[in-house]
């Protein structure tokens, strides 16, 4: 490398070393000045470059060329004597000038440099793929898109032949056909869909530089239009749903403008889309408050509110619903019910109800409650009536569960699959009962229907007839039923002509029958027809440890009608209820309950004994038995004195124990079947219900 000295380290010589140093062409081997403390002077010392104020000593160093930059010609003739054939001097004015241009090349070539960067960001930066070839096929520009859309590196790239790199690429073809091709579809070998065009590069002779190719994945964009054309067709089946939809309903914006409204919602209030569409969801109410608006400030949805809509001021229930979406609400729909429909809908269902459960048995012996053993004894003997084709009577106090017996014994019978009538006797007029129980002909009496009409018992063929309050009958209807009883058929009023029935008769009565029969109010055949299976059902004061469970059941039951959750009932409660002699029985503790369960707080589910109405408490006296029992009257044979006395004792046993059975037939040392023989033979048990 050329040894060079430079000669001045004033600004010149500064400007000299330093471009010198950076080009790293020559080698700089020392720098002289006079000056100590010049410029150039202390940049050569510290870049590690000899200095000197004389100029001859250094110039034996074998130096091959001198740059004399002081600019003062008797310094550059003093070197030009002083130098060896070898060496070269060059002036300060030229050393100059080939440091401007020097610098000037270096401007240049930054420029080109930042001109290069640019482009090649501009490249790079595009969000469509690009690729420039020559016009030997050969790729000399490949951008980042399009290194990201094939998945072919680009460096590696760079030289290639382009359909080496994409082998279904066209782009060769440009060059041959140097026509333009524009938004053409490609499938790249990676499965991504592209579309590209395609422009040969020709200068301004007309002479083929190469071909450019602009391309952009449209992968996602077809997925999207696919989605966005699904979403059209989701949307177009959610409105036809809606315009079918037999519910009145309407949409409101964010904003709570009317966006969307069905056909039934235009007929029930009566205004078109061009009346609400657009508008604030007030339009439509006559009298209420928009339970839109409410709900798009509460975010929360609104249940069963009344108003009245449309110009006709129709009678609805709205139920309205926010619309969120990914948290954001979006509006709210609403679904109005005419109240009118609902009402007579409600009219219908309760018509249906009743006609139902005048044709069907609701309950099974599943739905008896009774851990006593007096109730085990009368669900025995329930259950083994059913499988028997007698008639049964069913005897106890008013609100023990005659009826719930009756329609358990029918469920359980071979004839559940059939109709179950009930006919509360006491309820129906004397003039009509005969009519309503056997038909009658058309034109029996004025007022009858034209084809007459079929009775109770006829529409109860092959199933049962259940008929309560059987004591209650006249000696005229008692006749009559004994007929059915004992001929299986019936007579229409206003006919002549038997028609037979196969009907299972179930009868019920808290009177004292046989007290009847003596007094000649019921007739003793019938009796005795009806009484060849009795069944006794005992009074809840004779039960009461079934009190537990049938709370339980009764408060279900409860929750069901009155809307609440009642959970369950405390032991101080039970308590309170198990000291009340429960005249009227299993019906009275309902009524209690209910009374109860209306008067609570709605955020109680609980029953504790502060809720227990007032209850009339039982006095507990015992009764001393008279002596003037066991005195014998003359009158009476030994037989009857003998009844008469343990009729008494059972008697005074059974008001000791609260007519408690089980406790009484144990304190007696009888079973409990012998029990239940004697109060019927002494008609105890119809005093206990008294």
């Amino acid at each position: 490398m050329q040894r060079v000295m430079i000669v001045g380290a004033g600004k010149d010589g500064t400007a000299l070393l330093k471009r010198i140093v950076e080009t790293n062409i020559v080698e700089v081997a020392a720098i002289i000045d006079k000056n100590e403390h010049a410029p150039g002077m202390e940049l050569a010392r510290s870049l590690g470059i000899e200095t000197s104020r004389h100029w001859k000593t250094v110039m034996q160093k074998n130096i091959n060329i001198v740059i004399e930059a002081t600019g003062n010609v008797k310094v550059m003739e003093l070197l030009r004597q002083e130098k060896h054939p070898d060496m070269i001097i060059i002036p300060g004015t030229v050393a100059h000038l080939i440091s401007e241009l020097v610098e000037e090349k270096e401007v240049l070539i930054a420029r080109l440099k930042e001109e290069t960067y640019k482009q090649q960001t501009i490249f790079n930066s595009t969000n469509d793929g690009m690729i420039v070839i020559d016009i030997d096929e050969k790729i000399i520009l490949f951008n980042k898109t399009a290194e990201e859309i094939t998945g072919f590196p680009r460096k590696k790239a760079l030289g290639l032949k382009v359909n080496e790199v994409i082998p279904s690429s066209k782009l060769a073809r440009t060059l041959k056909t140097r026509e333009v091709e524009t938004n053409q579809e490609q499938v790249l070998d990676n499965g991504l869909k592209i579309i590209t065009t395609r422009i040969p590069m020709i200068d301004e002779a007309g002479n083929l530089l190469g071909a450019l190719a602009l391309f952009k994945d449209i992968t996602e964009i077809v997925n999207l239009a696919e989605e966005v054309t699904n979403l059209k067709e989701i949307q177009v089946m959610l409105e036809a749903i809606i315009q079918s939809s037999e519910e009145a309903i309407s949409v409101v914006d964010e904003e709570g403008h009317g966006i969307l409204i069905n056909r039934a919602y235009t007929k029930m209030t009566g205004l078109s889309e061009e009346q609400v569409l657009g508008k604030p969801a007030t339009a439509d109410i006559s009298e209420g408050e928009s339970m839109h608006m409410k709900v798009l400030q509460t975010r929360r949805a609104v249940r069963g509110v009344r108003m009245k809509v449309g110009p006709a001021k129709r009678d609805v229930i709205v139920n309205v619903a926010p619309v969120i979406v990914n948290g954001k609400l979006k509006g709210s729909v609403g679904v109005i019910q005419d109240m009118s429909e609902i009402q007579k809908l409600t009219t219908e269902l309760s018509r249906a109800r009743q006609i139902i459960r005048t044709l069907e048995a609701k309950y099974s012996f599943e739905d008896i409650i009774g851990i006593s053993e007096e109730m085990k004894m009368a669900i025995e003997q329930a259950k083994l009536g059913a499988k028997t084709p007698a008639t049964v009577l069913l005897r106890g106090e008013s609100g023990t569960g005659k009826e719930l017996f009756a329609h358990a014994i029918h469920n359980a019978s071979d004839r559940k699959y059939n109709k179950f009538i009930r006919v509360n006797c006491a309820a129906i007029a004397e003039s009509l009962l005969e009519s309503e129980l056997f038909g009658y002909e058309e034109g029996a009496f004025s007022g009858a229907k034209r084809g007459g009409k079929r009775g109770f018992f006829e529409e109860a063929n092959n199933g049962s007839i259940f008929l309560d309050e059987i004591g209650e009958l006249s000696a005229n209807m008692q006749a009559k039923l004994l007929r059915v009883l004992q001929e299986n058929e019936i007579v229409k009023v206003g006919g002549t002509k038997p028609i037979p029935v196969n009907v299972r008769v179930i009868a019920a009565t808290n009177l004292n029958i046989e007290k009847a029969m003596s007094e000649g109010v019921f007739r003793e055949d019938l009796y005795y027809r009806l009484n060849r299976y009795p069944i006794s059902i005992p009074p809840l004061r004779d039960r009461k440890e079934d009190i537990p469970a049938l709370c339980q059941r009764l408060i279900g039951k409860l929750n069901q009608d009155y809307g609440r959750n009642i959970v369950t009932i405390t032991g101080q409660a039970i308590d309170i209820l198990t000291q009340h002699d429960w005249p009227g029985n299993v019906r009275e503790l309902e009524n209690v309950l209910g009374r109860t369960i209306i008067f609570m707080e709605h955020h109680e589910i609980e029953i504790e004994g502060k809720h227990i109405p007032m209850l009339q408490l039982p006095t507990k006296e015992s009764k001393a038995q008279e002596n003037s029992a066991f005195v014998h009257n003359n009158e009476e044979t030994l037989a009857d004195a003998v009844e008469r006395v343990e009729a008494d004792v059972i008697k005074h046993s059974l008001e000791v124990h609260e007519y408690n059975r089980t406790k009484t037939a144990k304190a007696l040392g009888i079973s409990l079947r012998s029990l239940y023989y004697k109060m019927e033979k002494y008609n105890l048990a119809n005093n206990s219900m008294q």
